[in-house]
């Protein structure tokens, strides 16, 4: 008689996402990543996110209230039913921390991208101060995070933060970042075409800057690198992310580069992989961050990378970035001016595409299946 042996099946993953209308790009792409890396690792994925009552209503006042009954009221609400199906939850964010108070029955799993909001709303330093519903809200965060089984850190710096203040009885690895898009150096002719909607962009050289307007982002700062840079070479700026806030309107009217400088909002990977090839360097002068995601793109793209000291990125960015304080801003300038230099720039761009391949989307996938069978396991 033949034993029929039996089929395991696949383990059962839920990914809580982010809400829609709050617009956290890098964490709906973060949540989007796992879900489609995650197909064909004899793992079963669903991701759920708090759902929008009234999507119109977003950016207003009254969407900020239905916002908060959206998360905090109704969704919660809704989460006992939608685990119920799930061996293991996987918050993959950790603003969202709160959600482990709802889902205590199950494995939960919690990234930590970074704690320097909750760090900034108990007074540190981190340019993210906190309003007294701020501060509640953080708290309540740490909360959620001590009731999860295990977080994953996405830097040793963040790692280091998260042992801190949530304490080292909670179970905390490390998972670096992946890529989320498969950046790789565009040919020049290549670039210039994907560029083509851009008017002008390819004409003269052009600095890039990533990110948003948050002050521990520190565009001020790039705007006065940018015109030391100015002084000796005819180059432009390329924002893309967010555009310049009056502040920094005025920044760069006085320091007589606004007409050197273009904003490019809602860039796509493909023509952020264009942007990065074809730029004479990323420059990312942030005084906080949990990770630091463009320098590795960049790096990836075959980008030159002149970045600060802050926290992580001597982790991320490696030997291959040139690194110096973030008040440093005469050494940035003369990097940036060094890497006209046809030598030291190739040397600098194959030392950054060396290192950009530790950060593979494969890998991280990987870890993370292996996080989630093991605590399945322990279930």
């Amino acid at each position: 008689m033949r034993v029929r042996t039996p089929v395991s099946e696949p383990l059962r993953v839920l990914l809580l996402g982010n809400y829609a209308p709050d617009r956290q790009e890098s964490m709906q792409r973060f949540s989007t990543m796992l879900e489609h890396g995650l197909a064909g690792r004899d793992i079963a994925v669903r991701t759920v996110t708090p759902p929008a009552s009234f999507p119109g209503l977003n950016g207003s006042i009254g969407g900020k209230w239905v916002g908060y009954l959206d998360k905090f009221s109704r969704f919660p609400a809704a989460l006992p039913a939608l685990v119920a199906w799930a061996e293991v939850v996987h918050v993959c964010d950790h603003s969202n921390a709160m959600y482990c108070n709802w889902i205590a029955e199950r494995p939960t799993l919690v990234t930590c991208h970074d704690l320097l909001a909750v760090r900034g709303a108990r007074g540190e330093d981190t340019d993210c101060p906190a309003s007294r519903s701020g501060k509640v809200l953080q708290e309540w965060i740490v909360r959620g995070l001590r009731q999860a089984r295990m977080i994953a850190a996405v830097s040793s710096y963040t790692l280091a933060d998260a042992r801190r203040i949530v304490g080292r009885d909670t179970d905390i690895r490390l998972v670096l970042n992946g890529l989320n898009h498969a950046y790789q150096p565009v040919p020049v002719d290549e670039a210039r075409a994907r560029l083509a909607g851009f008017a002008g962009i390819t004409e003269r050289p052009y600095l890039l800057n990533v990110g948003s307007n948050l002050a521990r982002k520190n565009r001020a700062g790039v705007l006065r690198v940018f015109a030391q840079l100015r002084q000796h070479h005819n180059i432009d700026l390329a924002l893309v992310g967010q555009g310049m806030t009056p502040e920094l309107e005025k920044l760069a009217e006085q320091l007589n580069v606004r007409a050197h400088i273009r904003e490019l909002p809602g860039v796509d990977n493909r023509t952020l992989e264009a942007l990065y090839s074809h730029a004479h360097a990323l420059l990312f002068p942030s005084r906080f961050e949990g990770f630091g995601w463009p320098i590795i793109e960049a790096q990836a793209s075959g980008c030159p990378v002149v970045c600060s000291d802050c926290g992580p990125f001597p982790e991320v960015a490696g030997t291959a970035a040139v690194i110096r304080s973030f008040t440093d801003e005469d050494g940035m300038a003369n990097d940036l001016r060094a890497l006209f230099d046809p030598v030291a720039r190739k040397c600098t761009i194959a030392a950054g595409l060396a290192n950009a391949a530790r950060f593979t989307r494969e890998r991280m996938i990987d870890d993370y299946a292996a996080l989630y069978r093991e605590l399945g396991r322990r279930a």
